[in-house]
């Protein structure tokens, strides 16, 4: 399996390709994600991983344009980002972007197909977590109550006891 890791930083995983836009140890490929295309063939990989990075991205959707093409059909995108009302979200004035349960249902077949053309994800899970780092200790905890209902949650919840991150599972249709 041929995984890509988006802004890796140097943390990557073993036996995955690295991109980063720093050439830092493990880092295989020194790109800025604001230019397209990447510099990889269509389909060339099985998974594609975005952690705590789109977040940064101003050039979102073009990105995830090229996220689609150079992921093989059928293959997955994991994402990780913080959630729209967590603490971490608004103290980062690199952050030029919120993210809510839902905001992957753009990409979806009939949702907003008019506008995204070819752009077409499935999106497969999305998990809130209450914690990251020392704080996830207590996901156990909160998790289930954070995912009960999304909408009710984010409704009448989310700027009350926030949620510090959003995982997405994305599954690439061509």
């Amino acid at each position: 399996m041929k995984i890509l890791e988006l802004g890796c930083g140097n943390s990557k995983t073993k036996g995955a390709i690295g991109l980063d836009s720093s050439k830092l140890p493990g880092v295989d490929v020194v790109w800025d994600l604001e230019k397209t295309p990447l510099p990889f063939k269509d389909g060339e990989f099985d998974e594609v991983r975005a952690y705590h990075l789109l977040e940064h991205i101003h050039n979102f959707l073009l990105l995830m344009k090229e996220i689609n093409r150079i992921t093989r059909k059928g293959g997955k995108v994991h994402i990780k980002v913080p959630f729209y009302s967590a603490w971490g979200q608004f103290n980062d004035p690199t952050h030029v972007r919120f993210f809510t349960p839902f905001t992957f249902e753009y990409f979806k077949q009939g949702e907003y197909s008019h506008e995204v053309g070819e752009i077409r994800f499935d999106v497969e899970s999305v998990k809130l977590n209450f914690g990251v780092g020392s704080s996830s200790k207590m996901n156990f905890l909160f998790n289930p109550l954070l995912n009960l209902s999304h909408k009710v949650y984010c409704r009448f919840f989310a700027w009350i006891f926030p949620a510090a991150e959003i995982e997405y599972i994305l599954r690439v249709v061509k």
